[in-house]
C-alpha cells in the first residue's frame, strides 16, 4: 500500500524486474486494477518492462473518498448535458495520485498508458508532469472536448443508471454492460466475466465511488491546447467499433499530440479483449522504443489487424 502526502491510500502490484523501464498501467471508470489481466502484465514483462498496476483511488482497497453530499443521478445528467458542477476530485487529481505512487516506488520515470478514464489521466499526468513520462500509450480515451469522443445515445441509461448496491445486482449488470460496449467480434467468456466482477466486488466495490469518478470525467477540461504542446512518444490506439468513446476521440487525441501514432483496430470497442493483448502490447512497446535506446526494442511489425496512422 502506497500512502501519499496527500493523505490518499493506493493499493498497488508490480511485474518483473525494477530494473527494466518501468510501465505504469491506469484502469478506467470503476475498474480495479485487476482488469489488467495477469496474462497482459505478464506479456509486458517478457518485452522488458517493470509493470505497475494499481486501484485508483474509490476503487479497490485504495482509499474511499468521503463526501458530505453523494453525488446523484441529476448531477450526473446536468453537468453531461453542459451546467457547470463542483467534482469531489478531478482528473488532475487522479493524476496526482499516479504520480505520487511513482514517487513512492522511486521511479523519476515511466512509461505511461491508461485505458478510457486512465487514459484521460495518463495524458493529464504527461502534460502537468512532463518530466516524470518516458511515453504515453493512451486507449480508448479522448481529449475531453464534448464535441469528439461521445457515448452512443443509446447506451445513456446505462450510464446514469441508479447504481448496484448488491453482488449479484452488480455481477449482472455488468454482464449486460459488457455486452453492449464489448467487442462482439472477440467474445469473452461469460464465465471469466462474472468471475471478474465477482472479484471486483469482493475487493470493495464502491457504487458511491464509481459516481464520483463519472463526475470527475465529465468535469474535465478540454486538453486539446495542452496535448498540442507534449514532447513525448505517444501512442493513441482506439476501436473503431467504440460505441461508448466514439473513435473520433481518439483522432483528436493523435491530431493534437505531435509525432502521435493512431492505431485504429477494426471491431474493437471499448474493452480490452486479450485476443488483442497483442496488438496493444505491440504499440506500448513500439512507443517505449521511440523514447530512447535504452528501452525495450520494438518487436517487428506484426500481422495484426491494426490500422496504422502517422500524425
Amino acid at each position: 500500500m502506497a500512502q501519499l502526502p496527500t493523505g490518499i491510500e493506493l493499493c498497488f502490484e508490480t511485474f518483473g524486474d525494477p530494473g527494466d523501464a518501468p510501465l505504469l498501467l491506469i484502469m478506467g471508470l470503476g475498474g480495479p486494477m485487476g482488469w489488467w489481466s495477469l496474462d497482459f502484465c505478464h506479456k509486458l514483462v517478457g518485452r522488458g518492462f517493470f509493470v505497475i498496476r494499481y486501484d485508483n483511488r474509490d476503487v479497490g482497497h485504495s482509499t474511499r473518498v468521503h463526501t458530505d453530499r453523494p453525488v446523484v443521478r441529476r448531477q450526473l445528467v446536468s453537468t453531461y448535458l453542459g451546467k457547470r458542477r463542483h467534482a469531489p476530485y478531478s482528473i488532475f487529481d487522479l493524476a496526482s495520485d499516479a504520480v505520487g505512487l511513482l514517487d513512492h516506488l522511486g521511479v523519476e520515470r515511466s512509461h505511461v498508458v491508461g485505458v478510457s478514464m486512465g487514459g484521460m489521466v495518463a495524458q493529464t499526468v504527461a502534460i502537468e508532469h512532463p518530466e516524470r513520462v518516458s511515453s504515453l500509450t493512451s486507449i480508448m480515451a479522448s481529449t475531453g472536448r464534448r464535441n469528439v469522443g461521445w457515448a452512443h445515445p443509446r447506451l445513456l441509461p446505462m450510464l446514469f443508471a441508479p447504481v448496484a448496491t448488491t453482488k449479484e445486482e452488480y455481477v449482472t449488470r455488468t454482464a449486460m454492460g459488457t455486452a453492449m460496449i464489448g467487442s462482439a467480434r472477440y467474445p469473452r467468456d461469460e464465465a471469466v466475466m462474472r468471475a471478474l466482477a465477482e472479484e471486483t466486488w469482493d475487493r470493495g466495490y464502491s457504487p458511491e465511488g464509481a459516481l464520483r469518478q463519472l463526475l470527475a470525467v465529465l468535469t474535465q477540461p478540454d486538453r486539446t491546447r495542452a496535448l498540442r504542446g507534449l514532447d513525448v512518444p505517444a501512442c493513441v490506439v482506439h476501436g473503431l467499433a467504440d460505441r461508448l468513446v466514439h473513435a473520433s476521440g481518439g483522432r483528436a487525441t493523435a491530431r493534437a499530440i505531435r509525432g502521435a501514432e493512431l492505431v485504429l483496430v477494426p471491431d474493437m470497442a471499448h474493452d480490452l479483449p486479450p485476443q488483442l493483448d497483442d496488438v496493444v502490447a505491440d504499440a506500448i512497446q513500439r512507443t517505449a522504443a521511440r523514447a530512447g535506446t535504452d528501452q525495450p526494442a520494438a518487436n517487428p511489425a506484426t500481422n495484426n489487424p491494426a490500422t496504422i496512422r502517422d500524425f
